[in-house]
């Protein structure tokens, strides 16, 4: 079946449908990670984004049901070059295609990939429509000019739980896979906050001893400290941080009265209660293969990211200190206020997918727990 996608500036290609048949709508942007796709569909992060696959080749090994970072995919839409029909992997279940069709995800293969992310990349990441239902390419990009942005919208409404939970899961072992791991008594207790948590980071908690506890977005920074935790972890998640205004004055009440870690969106959060602002990355960094130094030391971690959004050096107040820069292009990677003992990352140092490099900071955030007690 035809499919096309259709940007807001008037950019058209051409293709041919996968997934479920249908239209949808998003921000189009690209990941430059060669494997991974499961991981990044089920990132709750990517939710309102149509995302393209740098890597030509995608769904060679299929689809599992273990290799998912939440309960569903959550992005607006998937775009590849070649989607492979005959997967072959030990661990496979079903193919890439057969995924995105029950879970009613609209994408498009056989286009030119690099050529739409060299559009990308010299005009910026903008809105999109995906189409196997209307061809007639005035009609798309009108539809794709008259698409939400991703800018002022508060999309962790759609990906937080609507409950809270405890997590118990570890990561994945060879020959064991996920193991159900009670903390001991003592444990220190992590508070999680879901603005659409990626589920390694739950299970690289669980891995250091830690006792977890997930609680949805809008909880109350007095209901947070009622649950007694040694530290408050502040999540991933998807698009502009800035309509996230219940969340920041959440964060604000906590400052100084438990540790604080933040991984992307709560990188961003925390910079923003602490008073700094954020803006908007012309096609953001999203990948498993973005430099990062170590301001303290010069050490360069290559990191996995997914973010389209900033945090203004220039606007960190007195007292908060950049702790990691962006090798690329200097952006800011991470930040620390020593005095409210509270640090935050822009990169995902859970990987999955990705590299490892920056695994230490789980343990660096247990070590604040501790001397903070």
């Amino acid at each position: 079946m035809k499919a096309i996608l259709a940007l807001a500036d008037g950019r058209v290609f051409y293709g041919k449908s996968i997934g479920a048949s249908g239209e949808t709508s998003g921000e189009v942007v690209f990941n430059t990670s060669m494997s991974g796709y499961q991981e990044i569909l089920t990132d709750p992060s990517y939710c309102g984004e149509i995302v393209t696959m740098t890597y030509p080749h995608i769904g060679n090994v299929g689809v599992n049901s273990e290799d998912v970072e939440s309960d569903r995919p959550h992005l607006a839409g998937f775009v590849v070059r070649d989607c492979c029909d005959f997967p072959s992997n030990w661990r496979c279940e079903i193919s890439l295609d057969e995924y995105l069709k029950q879970h009613n995800i609209v994408g498009i293969q056989g286009l030119d990939t690099r050529a739409l992310v060299k559009h990308i990349r010299d005009h910026g990441a903008q809105t999109g429509v995906i189409s196997s239902v209307d061809l007639d390419a005035a009609s798309v990009v009108e539809k794709a000019r008259r698409a939400p942005s991703i800018v002022g919208r508060d999309l962790v409404q759609q990906v937080t739980a609507a409950n809270p939970y405890d997590w118990r899961q570890g990561v994945w072992q060879l020959g064991d896979g996920y193991a159900q791991i009670e903390a001991e008594d003592g444990a220190l207790h992590v508070v999680a906050y879901d603005f659409g948590i990626k589920q390694n980071i739950l299970r690289n908690f669980v891995s250091c001893g830690c006792r977890v506890s997930v609680v949805p977005a809008t909880t109350s920074a007095a209901q947070v400290l009622a649950m007694r935790p040694d530290g408050v972890f502040l999540s991933n998640g998807p698009g502009d941080p800035e309509p996230i205004t219940y969340a920041q004055d959440n964060i604000r009440a906590l400052l100084g009265k438990v540790p604080l870690f933040g991984i992307c969106l709560g990188h961003q959060l925390l910079s923003i209660a602490l008073g700094a602002k954020t803006y908007k990355l012309k096609f953001g960094h999203r990948g498993g293969n973005q430099p990062v130094q170590q301001c303290a030391n010069g050490k360069v971690e290559i990191t996995a990211q997914n973010h389209g959004f900033a945090v203004d050096a220039a606007t960190l107040p007195s007292g908060v200190e950049v702790t990691h820069i962006n090798l690329n292009d200097d952006t800011v990677e991470g930040i620390a206020c020593p005095d409210k003992a509270a640090f935050s990352v822009q990169y995902h140092p859970e990987a999955s997918p990705g590299p490892h490099d920056a695994n230490y900071l789980f343990q660096q955030f247990v070590a604040a727990m501790q001397n903070f007690k």
